[in-house]
């Protein structure tokens, strides 16, 4: 009995081969080859391509017409050749077609044109001349080498006074086509250039096609290193390509691409920073108080318990403030889907913060033009608003002027509140949405705020299908307008027709469904009843 392991020895060269042979076969494919290779080859091909059809083409022409005007040649020349001994025998009404200065025209066309044979006869198709069977101008006794095929002859009468008296034979030794060596040589000669045409212009073809990949192919190879690098943690690596063509606007995207994953990636340290930061202040605050009073060091009297107190509100308003723009982030909470006049919902917000404005030492305005409507949650739009004030309010110092303007445009409803407070870079324009980013880094945080009520802000008018524009310019101020669409009652009424077809399609749906359903358990229950009375 043979051992095991050399069975599955034996049984497994014929698979490893198999895939050994599928291994060649993919590394030998079109796919495995790179791309400056099968663009080389492609255009190689096309080269060829080209070159073959030129071939065939003039192939063709060589075959049907240029055969064609050869022949035309021959009969011309046995027709010119029958002319002009007819003009001899006319001029001379001695001279028969057997006499030899009847003859001459066709001596002269035998040393006009070499490599052909013309052969003449008479009336009763009698020979008189054959050029075929002469030998150094001597007749000799052979038999003529005249094709029997009629079409490889050209046949031209002779015909003097209303008479046939003869007819000129001519044809080409050695063609089957009444086509001359010299014609012949020039035919293979056309071909052979046009060969050596088609090898020369796959060589340049390959040339041009190499260089073409090689120059297309040198950016997307950068691009390439630039994600490798990235991916390996250099988030500094850019492409640095710049052009008009798609590829250099690939280029820049990219780094723009690569950039914008660099800036999140240092607003994710600095979040994770912050978030830690933003914590542990007022856990530490709470956890030294509390070991304080365990210890006997402080009482636990009210302002102890207030001091803890603080700290846990502004733990609860941090997770509530991160909360709340999770909710918006995860459209968890649902909007309300309300017509609101804007200037009068803005109202409301100005009136309850103009003593908290005054008592930071501002001066406030309020602007609105009236009738100024929009689709969306109040709630929401007040939350933004609200938020714009008081980060207007915050970074603003006393002495500085806060004002709140409500416009409306063709399309699109805007809220602007602006301030003369420190203002922003266009640097950190780009940052302000991030969370717990501040325009100030170094401000206190009590002052500072959570740096998360811009984040909300942009969120909300996402929601509502809008935008905020940010403005300003580094210690003159800052303006952030808030863009919500304008309401139409038309649209919007349109909007309500598709969407109660909606729902009605999708009741009638359900309805037939139920009914399907229903038909389906009335036969299965009809089925199941005749079973049981055949048992």
């Amino acid at each position: 009995m043979p051992d095991s392991s050399e069975e599955r020895a034996s049984t497994g060269e014929p698979h490893q081969g198999k895939l050994a042979r599928k291994e060649r076969r993919r590394k030998f494919g079109w796919t495995s080859l790179s791309y400056t290779a099968r663009v080389t080859l492609a255009f190689a091909l096309i080269a060829a391509m080209t070159g073959l059809v030129a071939i065939g083409v003039i192939s063709f022409v060589w075959e049907q017409h240029f055969q064609t005007y050869t022949a035309s040649n021959m009969e011309t020349l046995a027709e010119t050749t029958a002319s002009r001994i007819e003009e001899r025998m006319e001029a001379d009404s001695t001279l028969t077609i057997k006499s030899s200065a009847a003859l001459m025209p066709v001596e002269a066309a035998l040393e006009v044109t070499p490599g052909i044979a013309i052969k003449v006869v008479d009336e009763n198709d009698v020979t008189v001349f054959d050029s075929s069977n002469r030998i150094n101008g001597i007749p000799n006794a052979t038999s003529s080498l005249e094709p029997k095929d009629a079409s490889k002859v050209a046949l031209a009468k002779i015909v003097v006074d209303d008479k046939v008296v003869g007819s000129v034979r001519i044809w080409v030794y050695g063609s089957d086509t009444l086509m001359r060596g010299p014609d012949q040589e020039f035919r293979e000669n056309s071909y052979q250039a046009m060969l050596f045409a088609s090898l020369v212009a796959i060589v340049l073809a390959s040339c041009i096609g190499f260089l073409f990949a090689r120059n297309l192919v040198a950016p997307i190879n950068r691009m390439t290193k630039t994600a490798r690098a990235i991916k390996e943690g250099d988030l500094s690596a850019r492409t640095d390509l710049h052009g008009e063509d798609e590829i250099a606007r690939l280029g820049e995207t990219f780094d723009e691409m690569a950039e914008s994953v660099e800036k999140d990636r240092e607003l994710e340290r600095r979040l994770t920073t912050d978030v830690a930061h933003e914590l542990r202040t007022p856990l530490m605050a709470i956890q030294s108080t509390v070991e304080a009073m365990v210890d006997g060091v402080f009482e636990a009297d009210a302002e102890r318990l207030e001091t803890v107190n603080s700290e846990v509100q502004r733990l609860s308003r941090l997770v509530d403030a991160l909360l709340k723009l999770s909710r918006l982030e995860n459209r968890a909470t649902p909007m309300k889907e309300e017509v609101v006049d804007v200037g009068e919902l803005i109202q409301s917000i100005v009136s309850t913060h103009e003593a908290f404005v005054a008592d930071s030492g501002l001066t406030f305005e309020y602007r609105a033009e009236k009738g100024v409507l929009v689709v969306g949650d109040p709630d929401m739009i007040r939350q933004a608003t609200a938020n714009l004030i008081s980060n207007a309010v915050r970074y603003t110092p006393e002495g500085g002027h806060v004002s709140v303007t409500v416009s409306k445009g063709d399309i699109m409803a805007s809220i602007a509140v602006r301030d003369t407070g420190i203002g922003l870079s266009p640097e950190e324009a780009k940052m302000v949405f991030s969370r717990f980013w501040r325009a100030d880094a170094g401000r206190n945080r009590a002052s500072g705020g959570l740096g998360i009520g811009l984040a909300v802000v942009k969120e909300i008018v996402d929601r509502h299908g809008g935008w905020v524009q940010v403005e300003g310019e580094k210690g003159k101020g800052a303006c952030f307008t808030l863009h919500f669409p304008l309401y139409d009652e038309q649209r919007t009424r349109t909007n309500d027709k598709r969407e109660q077809q909606r729902q009605r399609q999708q009741q009638k749906q359900q309805h037939r469904q139920q009914l399907l359903s229903g038909a389906r358990q009335q036969r299965s229950a009809e089925g199941k009843s005749a079973s049981n009375r055949k048992k």
